[in-house]
């Protein structure tokens, strides 16, 4: 799933390429892609496009006066071409969801592979009108966001800190992957309670959060749109890397799953040596 660090990214690729093009045509090839229906996306067509923004994993393009703003999901991801088709893309073929063509033959495909279709698009006149965006806590690269702002979010919190960190509604942008390297930098358990955690650890834990975010959008800046998922996955320490050694201590990376997900840590570095119970492991063994 693309995270802030990406989005971030694709944010800038776009600011760079599409400023300042006409929409020539926007085509949906998956109907269950669109959110809204008023206005409709041909009403895009003709107009200019300018300055794209982030929100979270949302990413909004003005377009004249309207904003074309999309969610990528799990497996959704923005395709740019410098030469697009001229016909019309066939509904239904492919991973194709949508297509918006520029006045100089470029222009992109947002696409989706696998059955669960989650990614979104949105004709709005106002970001904050999807409720997605209107949802979200504060951005963690924003100013203001610094370690007192980020300790008052955990105040109370009753929940487990990898849950709280994925919650869009506490800080936006954060997902699966990027909690678990944030956990594993701050040396902290996925199943620690957030609101038990001390000054200093959440002093640790602020700083993990601010510095491999920083770091991954550090590494996105100026890389394609199209090698964005590879160089994400290169810069990963534990998510993903299940069985491999922990670059920090040797130990074996730990895998947790879940009904759809699962996440990542080192036990030496995050658990004091102990491995976590995978309770949906434990049941298949019964």
């Amino acid at each position: 799933m693309p995270e802030l660090p990406e989005v971030e990214a694709l944010k800038d690729f776009l600011n760079e390429h599409l400023t300042g093009r006409v929409v020539t045509h926007v085509w949906p090839a998956a109907i269950s892609v669109l959110k809204t229906y008023d206005p409709p996306p041909s009403a895009l067509e003709g107009r200019p496009a300018g300055r794209t923004a982030r929100y979270g994993k949302f990413l909004a393009l003005a377009v004249g006066d309207l904003h074309l703003v999309t969610h990528l999901a799990r497996a959704g991801w923005l395709r740019w071409q410098d030469t697009l088709p001229t016909a019309p893309p066939k509904p239904g073929k492919g991973p194709l969801a949508l297509r918006v063509a520029l006045d100089d033959g470029a222009g992109f495909d947002l696409t989706e592979a696998g059955t669960q279709k989650r990614l979104a698009v949105y004709v709005v006149h106002d970001p904050a009108e999807v409720p997605g965006i209107a949802r979200l806590g504060p951005d963690p690269l924003a100013e203001g966001f610094d370690e007192a702002a980020f300790a008052a979010l955990l105040e109370g919190e009753r929940r487990q800190i990898k849950g709280v960190l994925r919650d869009q509604s506490v800080i936006a942008g954060i997902g699966n992957a990027y909690s678990d390297e944030i956990l594993h930098a701050a040396k902290t358990s996925p199943f620690k309670l957030a609101a038990s955690l001390t000054p200093e650890e959440t002093s640790r834990l602020y700083a993990a959060l601010e510095t491999t975010l920083a770091e991954a959008v550090e590494r996105s800046r100026g890389v394609a749109a199209g090698r964005l998922k590879a160089e994400k996955k290169s810069g990963l320490r534990v998510h993903g890397r299940t069985g491999e050694p922990c670059p920090v201590c040797g130990d074996t990376v730990r895998e947790v799953s879940f009904a759809d997900s699962s996440l990542q840590y080192c036990p030496t570095c995050q658990t004091g040596g102990r491995p976590l119970a995978d309770r949906r492991l434990s049941r298949l063994l019964k």
